[in-house]
């Protein structure tokens, strides 16, 4: 199983990408893996870290260029075609590689991956699917970003495809989903809810219904729809909330001598806890819906980020979750031509 990575992409460059891959061959001995990047760089990385020649398993794809980050993802895409992000979905494309990882420019991923690799037959919209820890273990929560803008059909697509995904990397049967909205009551929520809601039950998955923001983090259901507009703002809540909150715990800590000692005390359990919501621990989310395994790590991934990013992809090769997917969509066609007819039409791109 071949594996391309975006080895340059991220805040900090090859370090975390190189001993991320090398601690994945270690730990899969059916892995190979492809570093995509300029290789004078990556090969320097390497004898920093003792490897004066390839270790076995390990090859490089020379891609000199880089996608900038402020520029726009898909004129940047056209324009550099030996960008290390666009040469990672070539490679996915012609069957170099089974799946790409890449930590840098997340739009150009998404943009590289629907350009060189194109959408699985059926679906309308790719989504970013985005692991959430929660109290009862994790979530997913897609679209993570993707599509600020939603019509039903996409969001019965994300509740299929999220379905797909919980089966196949938590080993969760029939996941139960839920759709975001602004109550429990399945009659409020804007028109996109309103009009998503009474087609959930048709299209075969474990539809538990509406959901509120307070439920995200408490893991009532194992997929979470919405569009990509409130997907990303509910992720990037979390993400500051729980950053908000540690700073608020310490601060309030260093007031008290005596609450100085119950943290010491507690400190097994405050990392118990910092461990369950690392988000390096899920290494990535992956773009779902096009026709290949595409993971989306976050900028600032280390090496463990890496690594678990590496891991979701070969287990997503290995669990066929794209061919999966696909035979879904395609026996689901009918149910969703009817809807989109129902629902006066709908977005065929």
């Amino acid at each position: 199983m071949k594996i391309a990575l975006d080895a340059l992409g991220g805040d900090f460059g090859a370090q975390p990408n190189v001993l991320g891959a090398l601690k994945a061959l270690k730990n899969n001995p059916q892995l190979e893996i492809i570093l995509v990047g300029d290789e004078a760089v990556l090969r320097q990385e390497l004898k920093n870290q003792g490897y004066d020649q390839l270790p076995a398993r390990l090859s490089v794809v020379h891609a000199p260029n880089t996608i900038d980050m402020g520029a726009e993802p898909a004129k940047e895409c056209r324009s550099k075609k030996d960008a290390s992000i666009v040469v990672c979905a070539d490679l996915v494309h012609t069957h170099a590689a089974e799946a790409f990882v890449s930590a840098g420019h997340s739009g150009a991923s998404m943009v590289a991956a629907l350009f060189g690799m194109g959408r699985i037959r059926g679906v309308q919209r790719p989504a970013i699917a985005t692991p959430m820890p929660t109290y009862k273990g994790v979530s997913l929560l897609l679209d993570g970003g993707a599509n600020a803008d939603c019509k039903p059909i996409h969001l019965l697509q994300f509740a299929v495809m999220g379905s797909v995904y919980m089966q196949k990397v938590f080993d969760i049967p029939a996941p139960s989903v839920g759709i975001l909205s602004i109550g429990e009551e399945e009659t409020k929520g804007n028109m996109l809810v309103k009009h998503t809601v009474p087609h959930m039950r048709s299209i075969g998955v474990n539809f538990r219904g509406t959901i509120e923001g307070r439920d995200v983090n408490t893991g009532e259901t194992d997929v979470i729809v919405c569009d990509g507009f409130v997907g990303n703002i509910v992720l990037k809540t979390a993400e500051g909330l729980a950053k908000t909150m540690i700073r608020m715990i310490k601060r309030e800590v260093k007031k008290r001598p005596l609450a100085m000692l119950g943290a010491l005390l507690s400190k097994g359990a405050f990392k118990a806890v910092k461990d369950h919501t690392n988000p390096d621990i899920y290494g990535g989310a992956p773009l779902v819906g096009v026709n290949g395994v595409a993971i989306i790590a976050h900028g600032r991934s280390n090496d463990l980020a890496i690594l678990n990013a590496i891991q979701t992809a070969a287990r997503l090769v290995e669990k066929d979750f794209v061919g999966d997917v696909a035979t879904k969509i395609a026996a689901l066609k009918p149910t969703f031509t009817a809807i989109e007819q129902e629902l006066h039409g709908g977005d065929h791109e």
